[in-house]
């Protein structure tokens, strides 16, 4: 290959760092400009060469926790380099993993020679000082600079008022609809959440960089209790992803060239073979069904055909785990069975969810697996279903060039079917598309909601009260999915629709 390619053409990752931070008070915590500082600082020990000086790209994910002028040119400065291209990125769980792609990219084009990607949150020493009401010591909060977009403010408005625009409650339409459509039983589709979390569960054990480092079996995480309250069905606590953390991570990347000129063993040199991204409308209400994702299949069925198109040829995974659902479909479209491995980091329930840069320590955990020998995806899913990114990495060199073009969009638009027109206002009977039902945080149900389809082929959302004890067993029932069933559209007092089972 290199004899085609020159080795100033292809990109290889050389350096990972990592970091969690479990101060004893908060005030003793890093902040996320100092958690990404020490990680890239690893990072370059790491590779065992001297690379920070001479980075040329940055990009720094988005972060949550706290708000800062420039981040990129505030850790720049921190660190005393000055990269031509330096860049703070938007809200999107898959970023790091494009952000690792466009870097290679760029070093495949000859635009760059050593880049490095960071990320980091201290969500957890953020909440422990509100809580005790003191201040942290860090860079003054920016007040005025711009908030991240997030999901309530592109969500539908009936979505809003229902209580469905944030992850936690949007995430169960596609679980509850894909089981549906898989045939499965609602307790068998809890069960295999259940057994594939465990399997995330033990590999965060293992990851000394995790932030809850414990096993947890099925049954643990299946089951409703005081320490695994129900969040939304058939979500427990155990089944969300855990942001509450402070932990940081950091890559770095050069070419072949570069890399072997500073002395980099070759055995510990990861190249990137390539990938694909697609991005479902950004509106949930606005997608033609719920129980796959167009975008997803797309983009899992160019990686596959990088490893020759069978996702057994994949050494290690993975499969992004905000929710249950992403990597339960994610492993039907790659063709494997239940017993997947799923992942190299452990999950963003039991690793950590520091919000969009899990897939930073996803690759960090990725490249020390495949410094050993062989081929991994890193699959990364940002907002609401909607944002996919996959990557495949090896131990060997790519069999082909790196490909610029990387989007597959107009694959996965052509494999969407037609699209209801969203309705607020209904009457007459509605069919349950999909569903969930939101609880408090004493266990108890405070209302479910339906996506239904209308008489007419709309679509619209309802509201089932948590006063329609029936229909809210209905929709609960272990053993019998209530997609499918219709019942009553009627308009409540305050003007939303609200919807209950057939009498």
């Amino acid at each position: 290959m290199s004899s085609v390619i020159p080795d100033s053409r292809i990109p290889v990752i050389v350096g990972i760092g990592e970091v969690v931070d479990r101060p004893t008070e908060p005030t003793q915590g890093l902040e996320p400009l100092a958690l990404m500082a020490v990680a890239l600082k690893r990072a370059e020990y790491d590779a065992g060469a001297h690379l920070l000086s001479g980075i040329d790209s940055l990009d720094v994910v988005n972060f949550i926790s706290w708000r800062y002028h420039a981040p990129e040119q505030l850790l720049c400065k921190r660190l005393g380099i000055a990269p031509a291209r330096a860049v703070y990125g938007p809200v999107g769980g898959e970023s790091p993993v494009r952000y690792l792609h466009e870097a290679a990219l760029r070093i495949a084009r000859g635009d760059s020679t050593v880049a490095a990607i960071c990320g980091a949150e201290a969500a957890s020493s953020v909440a422990r000082a509100e809580k005790a009401g003191i201040e942290l010591p860090w860079t003054p909060y920016a007040h005025d600079a711009p908030a991240p977009v997030r999901g309530a403010s592109y969500q539908h408005p009936m979505s809003v008022k229902l209580g469905v625009a944030r992850p936690m409650t949007a995430y169960p339409f596609y679980d509850n609809a894909s089981a549906a459509h898989w045939g499965q039983a609602p307790r068998e589709a809890i069960a295999e959440s259940a057994e594939l979390w465990a399997r995330y569960a033990d590999v965060a054990a293992d990851n000394p960089s995790a932030w809850l480092r414990r096993k947890v079996g099925p049954a643990e995480i299946a089951t409703p209790s005081a320490d695994n309250r129900p969040i939304a069905w058939p979500y427990t606590k155990l089944m969300v992803a855990n942001p509450t953390v402070n932990q940081g991570a950091a890559l770095i990347v050069t070419s072949l060239a570069v890399a072997r000129a500073a002395g980099i063993a070759e055995d510990r040199m990861v190249h990137v073979w390539g990938g694909a991204f697609a991005i479902e409308p950004r509106d949930f209400l606005n997608r033609d069904q719920y129980h796959r994702s167009d975008c997803q299949d797309a983009v899992l069925e160019t990686a596959m055909a990088l490893a020759g198109g069978d996702g057994r040829a994949f050494d290690a995974l993975e499969l992004y785990s905000c929710f249950p659902c992403v990597p339960k479909m994610a492993r039907r479209t790659l063709r494997l069975g239940a017993d997947v491995e799923p992942t190299v980091t452990g999950g963003l329930t039991f690793f950590g969810a520091p919000l969009n840069d899990y897939m930073t320590h996803a690759a960090c955990a990725m490249v020390r697996r495949l410094r050993r020998g062989g081929t991994g995806l890193l699959y990364g899913q940002g907002e609401y279903v909607t944002k996919h990114h996959a990557l495949v990495l090896s131990s060997r060199p790519a069999p082909a060039p790196l490909q610029q073009d990387t989007s597959v969009q107009a694959d996965a638009d052509r494999r969407r079917g037609p699209v209801p027109a969203v309705v607020t206002e209904a009457t007459g009977s509605g069919t349950v598309e999909t569903f969930t039902v939101i609880y408090g945080r004493t266990g108890a149900p405070e209302h479910g909601v339906v996506i239904l389809r209308t008489e007419d082929g709309g679509r619209t959302l309802a509201r089932v009260p948590a006063s329609e004890t029936t229909t809210i067993a209905r929709l609960t029932d272990l053993d019998a999915s209530p997609i499918g069933m219709t019942g009553p559209i009627t308009t409540a007092e305050d003007g939303l629709l609200e919807w209950r089972v057939e009498d």
